[in-house]
């Protein structure tokens, strides 16, 4: 009988789950392995933190107690991939690799080119499945969003049970082969992740997503729209699914038809407000959901952009200016703006952060402080838990300025605290030495006279910091160097053919797309008349990893 061998990656589930059903109908009556890498070299890349293997530890457990549930088993090994592929494969030849398709870093990039090499050797073929509405090696970004809709549309695949003697019948194998139980996985510091350990980060597993998810569409959606941009509401207003998405413990096939069923559903409700509030809550919402595999597409087409600006005709423009002391303020959270310090605080507890204080901390690190977006993005995908690579890097470009086709977006610290903190509650839960600051000092207490800081017993430089710059004539500055490149016809030229491979197409319907690979292919001529990718009024304005 055939036996088949399922490569668990970022899709730590069993329901829907394409690699594992095609492996079961390849194998028929005959074995099929599971199994989970732990890959040293993949967690000592910069993009990955304590936090991330603690929610992964978290999810393989519940995925092996599905996977027994059903009469198989999860094999944990330890190694470089395709070692651990040719100590399987000398012990017990298996007939075919089953997996998702991945959208990583360069490093998942490289080791998934290592087991092509690998299985084309042994001659075992390895079928690749995808996993989000992302086309690997897309000739025509004009036929993505019909592509989208209809993997969106197909039914979900259900659980099959596994051959009844499949655990038993190996159990003595995979032990001799090196299976590391739960108490034998290494730690955080074995593997030399960096200590960022948010106590309060939410916890992995598929049971927990799903009661998440059922929360959202049952009750909490009537937040969602006008009450995810505040740092106060957006904690219960958001969905709170993204790290579930990232590391796949649902698929987001069966978000988006749960959301459908749900709009469904309301649209046999009383007109009542409450109903009218979780309709247009999850409306937005399915908006958020399409534009998740957008922005992963982008970097599935165009692998570089995760370290190379995606206009070239950026390169150097910060980067000979990088300021170090800068960016140890921006880290430790000593910026002197009120509102940023505290989003820090809050993702060193939490490891999330709503949308648009992202795009704050992003935007202050871009413009008023000038730091290049790549070692702040290596420093910000290890404090979000839900990090996702195909969308962190494409977001991390667009709000510093550097994709040539998108709005400049700069968000002013104060501005952003008046607008959805005007009292001041989150800054003073974040930051507990604002919490004796008088209120007309809050958002700027660098300015309090100092008989007021004797009086509340803050000293501005010692207790809180004194602003690294000023906002207003650094932000000024930036906005100047960026509008200036922005406008020479060089510049300008390159823009259509960006447009043209990452651009949205809701805008442009009939617009023919130039053909792309992953890796990039070689540039195709420009349109006359491209147009920027952004948003028109009333749609969800796409942010920071999307955190839904």
């Amino acid at each position: 009988m055939p036996t088949a061998l399922v490569w668990f990656k970022r899709d730590l589930r069993t329901p829907d789950h394409a690699a594992l059903r095609a492996a079961q109908q390849f194998a028929a009556d005959g074995p099929v392995r599971c199994l989970y890498v732990i890959e040293p070299g993949l967690w000592q890349q910069a993009d990955a933190s304590a936090q991330h293997w603690g929610f992964v530890r978290e999810c393989l457990a519940d995925l092996d107690a599905a996977l027994r549930d059903l009469g198989g088993e999860l094999w944990v090994m330890q190694g470089d991939v395709t070692a651990v592929l040719e100590r399987l494969w000398q012990a017990e030849p298996f007939h075919a690799l089953f997996s998702h398709e991945e959208t990583g870093n360069a490093y998942t990039y490289a080791r998934d080119v290592a087991v092509g090499r690998w299985c084309r050797a042994c001659g075992v073929p390895w079928q690749e499945l995808p996993q989000f509405g992302v086309v690997r090696r897309l000739q025509d970004r004009d036929l993505w969003h019909p592509h989208w809709q209809a993997f969106m549309n197909r039914p979900l695949l259900g659980t099959r049970p596994f051959p009844v003697d499949t655990a038993s019948s190996t159990h003595a194998l995979r032990h001799r082969l090196g299976h590391l139980p739960a108490a034998q996985w290494p730690s955080s510091e074995r593997l030399g992740l960096a200590p960022h350990k948010p106590p309060d980060r939410q916890h992995g597993g598929r049971w927990n997503a799903l009661r998440i998810l059922d929360d959202f569409l049952l009750d909490r959606c009537g937040q969602y729209r006008g009450g995810i941009s505040s740092p106060l509401s957006a904690p219960t207003a958001c969905s709170r699914l993204s790290p579930y998405l990232a590391h796949g413990c649902l698929s987001i096939r069966e978000v988006v038809q749960a959301t459908q069923a749900r709009l469904s559903a309301l649209a046999d409700e009383p007109p009542l407000p409450w109903v009218a509030r979780q309709r247009a809550g999850l409306t937005a919402f399915m908006s958020r959901l399409h534009w998740h595999c957008h922005f992963i597409q982008k970097l599935e087409s165009e692998p570089e952009l995760e370290w190379r600006n995606l206009h070239r005709g950026y390169d150097q423009l910060r980067e000979p200016d990088f300021n170090a002391l800068h960016f140890e303020a921006l880290v430790q959270g000593r910026t002197g703006w009120p509102l940023v310090d505290a989003c820090v605080a809050m993702l060193r507890q939490t490891g999330w952060l709503n949308f648009r204080m992202r795009a704050m901390l992003v935007s202050v690190a871009a413009y008023p402080l000038w730091l290049h977006w790549r070692p702040v993005g290596e420093w910000l995908a290890r404090q979000f838990l839900d990090y996702e690579p195909g969308i962190h890097w494409s977001q991390l470009q667009m709000q510093a300025g550097t994709t040539g086709i998108n709005t400049t977006r700069v968000y002013n610290p104060i501005k952003q605290a008046q607008d959805h903190d005007p009292q001041g509650h989150f800054v003073r839960r974040w930051l507990p030495v604002m919490r004796q600051v008088p209120p007309e000092w809050l958002l700027e207490p660098w300015r309090m006279p100092a008989e007021v800081q004797a009086r509340c017993g803050v000293h501005v430089g010692v207790d809180v910091p004194v602003p690294l710059v000023d906002l207003a004539a650094a932000t000024r500055v930036a906005k100047a160097k960026v509008h200036a490149l922005r406008a020479r016809p060089d510049i300008k030229a390159a823009v259509g053919e960006i447009v043209q491979k990452h651009g949205s197409r809701m805008k442009r319907e009939g617009a023919r797309a130039r053909p792309s690979t992953r890796p990039s292919a070689r540039p195709s001529p420009s349109p006359a008349r491209p147009e920027p990718d952004r948003n028109t009024p009333g749609q969800c304005s796409p942010q920071l990893n999307l955190d839904f």
